[in-house]
Formats: C-alpha cells, sequence, structure tokens
C-alpha cells in the first residue's frame, strides 16, 4: 500500500486516541467494513479545512461518496456532538478545570415585528 501525502488537517496520532473510542462500532452482520475510519475522519477534517466540495476531495482519500456517507450518518447519530464533547472536556481538564462547567449562562432576545404580515401584505392589499 502506498503511503498518502500528509496534510495539516490530518489526525494526529495523540487526536485520533482520543476519538477512535467515540465512533460507532462495526455493524455485527453484513459486510465487513473496508475503510479506514482514519482516513475518512481525515477527508471531513480536510474538507473542512479547505472548503472544498464532497466530489474535490483528492483521490488519495477514500471515495467521496463514502466519506459523504460516513458524515451523514454520523450526523444523524449525534457522533460530531459527542466528539466534540469529550474534546470540550480534554481541553477543559488541560488547562485544569473542571471537564464540565459549573455554569451555564442563557441569553435570549426579543425583536418587535411590526405589524402582522408586515408590508408585503400591505402592498398586495393595494393591488386589487
Amino acid at each position: 500500500m502506498l503511503e498518502r501525502k500528509q496534510y495539516t488537517s490530518d489526525l494526529t496520532d495523540a487526536e485520533w486516541v482520543k476519538i477512535e473510542p467515540l465512533l460507532p462500532p462495526e455493524k455485527p452482520v453484513g459486510r465487513a467494513q473496508e475503510v479506514d475510519l482514519r482516513e475518512v475522519l481525515n477527508a471531513i477534517y480536510y474538507r473542512a479545512d479547505n472548503g472544498v466540495k464532497w466530489r474535490n476531495l483528492p483521490a488519495d482519500f477514500p471515495a467521496w461518496q463514502t466519506v459523504y456517507t460516513y458524515f451523514r450518518t454520523w450526523v444523524k447519530l449525534g457522533v460530531w456532538e459527542a466528539i466534540n464533547m469529550a474534546l470540550v472536556q480534554i481541553v477543559r481538564q488541560s488547562v485544569g478545570r473542571e471537564p464540565e462547567p459549573s455554569l451555564t449562562i442563557l441569553d435570549s432576545q426579543s425583536v418587535k415585528l411590526g405589524q402582522k404580515g408586515g408590508t408585503k401584505s400591505a402592498l398586495m392589499a393595494t393591488k386589487r
């Protein structure tokens, strides 16, 4: 197997060790997983870092359709939220904080929108 080009968006070994356990396990039935999930993640991070279309992922990554399918599946399963929460906890602990924040602040704002229907409704009423 040929070594592929390394990209700045690739996961380090330390990052992979933290993220790998958060990925869904391989299905017990059906076809065996043929793709390296670390390479799938590297492709997703490459796309996010470089802003390319799925179809324009470099050819040394797994097929773009495969990468996209994993991305969408992980969105639906909440894998990205789990990864984000785990990484936030790691960062908090690395700077001497508790893994979970002790205080949450929610801010909301109300905006008055004016009369019901807005200006388009008023214009439409005069065009009769």
